[in-house]
């Protein structure tokens, strides 16, 4: 692709497969980095060039920024991907690639550190028009808390302003309760992210995750590729995500993305990003932006055939997008289950080989993973081995479809999450679409407690 002629993918696992894939596909070189314990990593057996960062610890290897750095300078890498983790939403590393010449496959450093702040990101969205959740202004301290808090009205959600996954996270369902959550939230924040700063919400009921897939080219023009709703959650980590979400009809679905579409033409967003809410009663509340890929795109290039790793490389070599939102066709229904090397019941990691892998097959089956028989999964990584994308023409047709492959999914020599994802497609409320964010935290007490 004219601009871009060797790619350093700063990533490991499924992830650094997928656009290592995709930059084959586009004729372009590719450069794996990986640590010790991922020399046998099935992106560093493919790629044109490797290149070991450092030991096991994540800090040592693939967050070292000077190591990856110094990969592309003797590989001759122009680009890095980040992928997602690790670096995909670090400004500094954003910048300091920039001063080396080298392109980010991504958004502007600007971008990233407006989004990254939950507070300023919040700013963000409303004066770009996107609807947000009832909140503080800025920053919470333990001395305005209750003037605060009675303003937005009980019960309320104290989040971490630098936070993600759910730690620095707490609620307030009454006066007696904010300060001990106004306190332990700034002290997980501070233990997490090195920030204790803590922000107020209105906290929902029952609310949905339905997040808005956006790309830019950085120049004023954006679309958006309909939405995915991730509602089924376990510690505020995703579990299954659907695209189109069963709980928006075509209105509510083309509404809500020309509004995220025409905020990031306003702020002249570059690459693909992804514009999370809560949504409740037939209203959208903005609670964050992710400026990188996630880790459930595959189940929006299912229902619109578009590449979204090729749309993140094109617009990084400034060949801006290569469809407009007339010509986006959304058609039929995906799901995805993340497989992770964990215990079904107890979420316990589970490290070590798999004796024997067989992945399903047939119309309408993709499964991106790093992981075949004899790989040894280290203990050092996130648990994600794989992740499993189902399309069908309707949504009962990708139930069904799924129901068939996760009975052909083999994995063997380690403990996964596929029996989870048998019993969930069986289920009623699954089938009917009727689910909420804690809706999957309740499943998991009563079965555990039977």
């Amino acid at each position: 692709m004219s601009g871009i002629s060797k790619i350093l993918i700063a990533n490991r696992g499924e992830i650094a497969l997928r656009v290592l894939r995709a930059c084959k596909e586009l004729g372009i070189q590719t450069v794996a980095v990986h640590s010790t314990a991922d020399a046998d990593a099935m992106h560093v057996r493919l790629a044109d060039e490797s290149v070991c960062i450092g030991p096991p610890p994540s800090r040592d290897s693939y967050l070292n920024i000077h190591q990856i750095v110094a990969a592309c300078e003797i590989t001759g890498a122009d680009a890095v991907h980040p992928g997602y983790g690790f670096l995909s939403e670090n400004a500094k590393f954003a910048d300091i690639l920039d001063a080396h010449g080298i392109t980010f496959i991504g958004p502007t450093a600007e971008h990233i550190r407006l989004m990254g702040d939950k507070i300023t990101a919040k700013k963000t969205a409303v004066e770009l028009g996107i609807p947000v959740v009832p909140g503080s202004a800025g920053e919470v301290l333990p001395e305005n808390a209750l003037e605060i808090a009675r303003e937005i009205g009980f019960p309320v959600l104290i989040k971490a302003t630098a936070g993600g996954g759910g730690r620095g996270m707490k609620v307030a369902k009454t006066e007696e309760e904010l300060e001990e959550a106004v306190s332990t939230a700034r002290s997980e924040a501070l233990a997490a992210f090195g920030n204790d700063a803590v922000y107020m919400e209105k906290y929902l009921g029952k609310p949905r995750h339905i997040e808005v897939q956006v790309v830019g080219d950085g120049a004023g023009n954006a679309i958006h590729l309909g939405e995915r709703d991730c509602s089924l959650q376990r510690r505020h980590q995703k579990v299954w995500e659907e695209a189109n979400s069963p709980a928006l009809n075509v209105e509510q679905r083309m509404k809500i993305g020309s509004i995220c579409a025409e905020a990031m033409k306003k702020m002249k967003y570059r690459g693909a990003g992804t514009i999370e809410f809560l949504y409740e009663n037939g209203e959208f509340y903005f609670i964050e932006m992710n400026t990188r890929l996630q880790v459930e795109h595959p189940i929006t290039e299912a229902i619109t055939g578009i590449d979204l790793v090729h749309e993140q490389i094109r617009v990084a070599s400034g060949a801006g997008l290569s469809v407009t939102q007339d010509e986006i066709v959304f058609s039929g229904h995906a799901i995805e289950c993340r497989i992770n090397a964990e215990d079904p019941r107890t979420f316990v990691p589970s490290p070590g080989t798999i004796t024997h892998f067989h992945a399903p097959g047939g119309l309408g089956v993709r499964v991106d993973s790093g992981a075949y028989a004899g790989y040894k999964i280290p203990p050092y990584y996130d648990s994600l081995i794989g992740k499993l994308i189902v399309h069908g023409r309707t949504r009962v047709e990708c139930m069904m479809r799924l129901r068939r492959v996760l009975d052909e999914f083999v994995v063997d020599g380690i403990k996964t999450t596929l029996p989870l994802f048998q019993d969930l497609v069986s289920n009623q409320d699954i089938a009917n679409g009727e689910y909420d964010i804690h809706w999957l935290e309740k499943y998991l007490a009563e079965t555990s407690a039977k």
